[in-house]
């Protein structure tokens, strides 16, 4: 049986599948907000106890943000900075006795939708991770691409595309730049551009809903974010031209999003609006799609 783990910015999620693919146990704990170490032993933690309920020793795969260094091995390019400059793996196959398979938290997503989720048949997948951070994956027939720095599909950390004038030069990133995506299309940038604009405080999710509930201020502020994520990813079809986009992380939940962001993009792509055939599609499995993926690191013997 196979135990996979996404890694995420607010909470750590854990399942085990059997041979078969069905889920035999799962499990959520929040992410520690002290330190790097505290986000080892949650991790290690939550194995032992989804092995205590399935009673068997699994194999382990994980989905987390950023990437492992090529040249280090060590994580970089993580929203949850801790994890920058750590050697995850070898620490958790220290606590664990065994080895770890690793993969960005996106390339996770995307291999799972695309294998036998809602992007099943598709050639060129993109993954995206709508949450804490805003990350990307890409697959191809089936496989993720990598890359050579580790960093394919990687997109939340370029400029959002087509700034307005009140958007620039944008908020700094933990990058250490200003105005990139993922500054822009976070849950938390989300909520707090509401609030600062309104006055009023809501999950990110909650302003989706009451957009929908007739809400004119919440309405307003999703316009907005669907704008800026229209062109963010106008800028991923133009350059990659994925037959679909699938969107995971806490914010794939809104449903408004796949309706409204393919008919901005019309105007973003560089080809004819009526033409253009890529889907922006929910996550079958869900939010939780990535820790599915990260299980299946390990494929079958």
């Amino acid at each position: 049986m196979r135990i996979g783990i996404d890694l995420g910015g607010t909470k750590i999620e854990g399942l085990v599948l059997d041979g078969d693919g069905k889920e035999r146990a799962r499990l959520r704990v929040a992410t520690p907000d002290t330190d790097y170490e505290g986000t080892v032993q949650a991790i290690v933690s939550l194995v032992a106890e989804l092995e205590k309920r399935v009673d068997a020793r699994c194999s382990i795969g994980i989905g987390h943000p950023g990437a492992v260094s090529p040249a280090t091995g060590l994580i970089k390019n993580a929203n949850s900075v801790r994890l920058n400059g750590r050697s995850l793996r070898s620490d958790l196959e220290h606590y664990l006795g065994r080895e770890v398979r690793m993969q960005n938290d996106a390339n996770c997503l995307a291999v799972s939708e695309a294998s036998d989720g809602a992007a099943a048949g598709c050639g060129v997948v993109f993954g995206v991770i709508l949450g804490t951070g805003v990350g990307g994956g890409v697959v191809i027939d089936g496989k993720p691409l990598t890359g050579a720095q580790s960093i394919a599909g990687e997109w939340g950390h370029n400029p959002l595309p087509h700034p307005r004038d009140d958007e620039r030069p944008g908020l700094p990133c933990y990058c250490g730049r200003r105005g990139c995506v993922e500054t822009w299309l976070s849950g938390p940038r989300l909520q707090d551009e509401f609030h600062r604009r309104t006055g009023r405080s809501l999950r990110a999710t909650d302003i989706a809903e009451a957009a929908l509930d007739g809400d004119t201020q919440a309405a307003d502020q999703m316009e907005i974010y669907c704008d800026r994520l229209a062109r963010a990813l106008a800028s991923v079809i133009n350059i990659l031209d994925p037959h679909a986009i699938v969107l995971g992380g806490g914010l794939s939940r809104m449903s408004l999003l796949y309706d409204r962001v393919p008919e901005l993009w019309k105007q973003y792509v560089f080809s004819e609006p009526e033409l253009i055939v890529t889907r922006l599609l929910p996550p079958r499995f869900g939010d939780s799609s990535g820790v599915r993926g990260a299980a299946w690191l390990w494929p079958a013997a």
